[in-house]
């Protein structure tokens, strides 16, 4: 046979080979997929005929149907094991982090995630879960994820009465609450219950219920059973009466429509009829039920229903930005210590509500006050435009804010002036000029002249640069603590040429001022700004005897279980200055307010403790400063008026601060915060000094009389002889000699406003 035939005919043999594996492959896919139809041909061949086509056709709809079912399960299982609806996910609730005073027990305000206070079942009343369960599954613990007698229910009365009934369980509201899906839809609900499924095989009844309790929407953005028990009823959940749990539980279906806030008779029908089906269950006796609906419903009154904002919360948010990831923050959850003082922090708003208010009066005040603003401006959202006020109190040892108050209302303005409030300083910044001249070499003791500035006298100054003294008056010579004592102009503009531009402002930036600072003569009278914070920072240098302490407003930060996820910074200090330097300053701010521009302090306000500080005004009287310490706290006050124009007529720092710090202080010594002796614990010596140089007196300086006695601290003591006066000086007359200043008298702030420049 040629070769060409028997190829062509194994080439046929193979195709039909194929062919007939093909035809069997079909045969058997037809007979398994039909078998059960041909099982029940077969089972019903026998059967008459008035039989056994409606028992084929109704088996075969079970089949059809059974096959349906069980993909239906296996496609909707596959889906409900996604990882995107991962059982865990039901814990995963965010609540509202509690932020707590410096006890740690005191509630100051809440923050982030949601308006919900986690709880476990076992801090909720019984009434509630009763309540609850009567109202939404009266079957909950006997069911699995779906109720079959109340889906089959439901699903007759649609059908037959075309009445739309609800058949979710407990476990399928938590689904619906937890997950993102369309729930309104077949394929959501089909979804919902593979879910479900899943839930109840990771987690035990009671532990579902739990998480369900904490995630029910109460209206009002209320979430969870503990929020609305605090919110509605002023309680924790535990402490939640019959009435009240079954008037909780009966709101639930309709949240701001039933809300007690809203139309408390509609909320008091839903209770009457959770305790209806409560009864109806036998959770409770019908008298119990009785004695629930005569109960009188309190709830908050409305006075207390809105949550005022605070500017020592706004503090609290910025650091908490800075501290915390993003996921903690939306989570929530977390127990905030701060370091504020509830009861200092009370004080220091009612003592610039108090002082501003007092100021609205003045005759020279032409301005809208508050109340004003409250009866007309208040609801058009208009920001105020009555006289503000500012105030920070630091511990001196830690650096812990003990008080924060940014203006007079967080509700009526935002801007949180203790913060952000970059204003003129003025003559707050003269200590910081002399602490850099005592560094240099200078004493409190020397002679400096306080005429007036003559052209091209100081370094970097324009020739025309003349600036006044506050009071219009100017002596020859002074001594240098009492030129800052009566905070003369002239005088600490000399003492800073005497520094030097670029090492005063170095010493600024070393206590704290982190604003624009001028390379300008003007800088020496605190022409630059800087907000309440920095001040009060940069104050803590002079009771803390050259140190800076950071302030700080969080203490410790806990999770909802306990576990410390922020400890705190603790107290960071640097050095800032020469320990010497900084208690020559301080000694002179105590005389400040006894003898000097705060002797209102000593006389007119009765303060009679020990303590240090100095006032400030700026031109026009725009802003009124006082900067103070004791031995344990350093507090700022400013006041002045947003736009920066004019307060009142004679509007000092010891006019419109100094009161307000007053009241604060005296309040923190009633709270325990002493002010003690500000002794140095430096050793101090007697040296005897020229005052011309501030270095050792010599024959020369006594023979000019320029040499005097002074304890000074050991790290300041000179240790050349005075060059001005060397030995070998030739004594010259007498009457050429000026004579020393008399000892001033107390005196108060000036007369009348600076005209050259900005500041007094």
């Amino acid at each position: 046979m040629p070769a060409k035939k028997k190829t062509a005919k194994k080439a046929a043999r193979k195709s039909n080979a194929k062919r007939v594996r093909k035809s069997s492959q079909r045969s058997l896919a037809f007979r398994v997929a039909f078998a059960p139809f041909l099982a029940i041909g077969k089972v019903t061949a026998k059967w008459p005929t008035i039989v056994r086509w409606p028992a084929r056709i109704a088996l075969g709809s079970l089949w059809i149907g059974f096959f349906i079912f069980c993909a239906v399960v296996i496609f909707y299982g596959a889906r409900a094991h996604s990882s995107k609806y991962d059982p865990d996910k039901i814990t995963q609730m965010p609540a509202r982090s509690i932020v707590y005073a410096q006890d740690g027990v005191t509630e100051i305000g809440k923050l982030h995630g949601d308006n919900r206070l986690m709880v476990s079942i076992d801090e909720v009343s019984p009434w509630f879960k009763k309540a609850l369960i009567a109202r939404e599954d009266a079957r909950f613990y006997d069911h699995g994820a779906i109720d079959i007698r109340s889906l089959g229910r439901a699903v007759f009365r649609n059908v037959t009465q075309k009445k739309m009934e609800g058949a979710s369980t407990l476990t399928m509201q938590l689904v619906d609450n937890s997950y993102a899906y369309n729930g309104k839809s077949i394929d959501g609900k089909l979804l919902e219950m593979a879910i479900a499924f899943r839930i109840e095989a990771n987690y035990k009844k009671d532990q579902i219920l739990e998480h369900y309790m904490n995630r029910i929407f109460w209206g009002h953005s209320i979430r969870g059973i503990e929020a609305a028990a605090r919110t509605y009823f002023e309680k924790p959940a535990s402490e939640l009466t019959l009435s009240e749990s079954a008037l909780l539980a009966g709101i639930i279906r309709g949240p701001n429509t039933f809300s007690p806030f809203v139309d408390l008779q509609k909320a008091i029908d839903q209770r009457d009829t959770t305790l209806k089906r409560m009864v109806h269950y036998k959770f409770i006796t019908e008298a119990e039920a009785e004695d629930a609906k005569n109960e009188k419903v309190k709830i908050r009154p409305v006075s207390r229903r809105i949550t005022h904002d605070s500017y020592a919360m706004d503090a609290i948010r910025r650091d908490l930005d800075i501290i915390l990831e993003e996921q903690e923050i939306e989570m929530g959850g977390l127990h905030i210590k701060t370091t504020i003082n509830p009861e200092l922090q009370k004080a220091a708003e009612l003592a610039i509500e108090a002082r501003l208010k007092e100021a609205e009066k003045d005759p020279s005040y032409h301005h809208q006050t508050r109340a004003q603003y409250l009866s007309r401006y208040a609801k058009t959202q208009q920001a105020p435009k009555y006289i503000q006020g500012a105030l920070v109190c630091l511990d001196n040892r830690t650096g812990a804010v003990l008080a924060l108050v940014g203006g007079r209302n967080a509700d009526e303005s935002k801007y949180n002036r203790a913060l952000h409030g970059k204003r003129q300083i003025g003559s707050v910044f003269k200590p910081f000029v002399y602490m850099t001249a005592f560094d240099k070499g200078l004493h409190p003791g020397a002679w400096v002249r306080d005429s007036r500035i003559q052209p091209g006298e100081i370094q970097g100054a324009p020739r025309s640069w003349s600036p006044n003294n506050s009071d219009g008056t100017y002596k020859t010579l002074m001594m240098v603590q009492e030129a800052l004592a009566r905070s003369r102009n002239t005088s600490s503009v000399r003492i800073g040429d005497y520094c030097g531009i670029d090492q005063v402002i170095e010493t600024a930036r070393s206590v704290g001022f982190t604003g624009k600072i001028p390379p300008s003569p003007a800088t020496y009278l605190g022409t630059f700004e800087a907000s309440p914070w920095e001040v009060a920072k940069a104050y803590t240098v002079f009771p803390n005897q050259g140190k800076v302490v950071r302030p700080f407003i969080i203490s410790e930060i806990k999770d909802s279980e306990g576990n410390v996820v922020y400890p705190g910074s603790g107290t960071i200090s640097w050095s800032a200055a020469k320990q010497g330097a900084a208690t020559s300053v301080s000694n002179t701010l105590q005389e400040v307010t006894s003898r000097g521009t705060a002797s209102r302090l000593r006389s007119a306000l009765d303060y009679k403790e020990v303590c240090g500080g100095k006032t400030g005004t700026t031109d026009n009287y725009r802003d009124a400063w006082f900067a103070g310490y004791t031995s344990s706290l350093t507090c700022a006050v400013w006041v002045g008026m947003d736009d920066n124009t004019k307060t009142i007529n004679r509007g000092y720092g010891s006019t419109l601060a100094l009161p307000i710090w007053a009241k604060v202080m005296k309040k923190a010594k009633d709270l325990g915060y002493p002010a003690e002796s500000l002794k140095p614990n430096i050793p101090m010596q007697s040296v005897r000094l020229c005052r011309f140089t501030s270095q050792l007196a010599t024959q020369g300086c006594e023979a000019h009389h320029s040499a005097y006695n002074a304890a000074i601290p050991v790290d300041l003591i000179p240790k050349h002889t005075c060059d001005n006066h060397p030995v070998r000086a030739q004594i010259i007359q007498e009457s050429a000699v000026p004579a020393p200043p008399s000892r001033a008298v107390p005196v108060q702030e000036g007369q009348r406003p600076s005209r050259a420049i900005p500041v007094r």
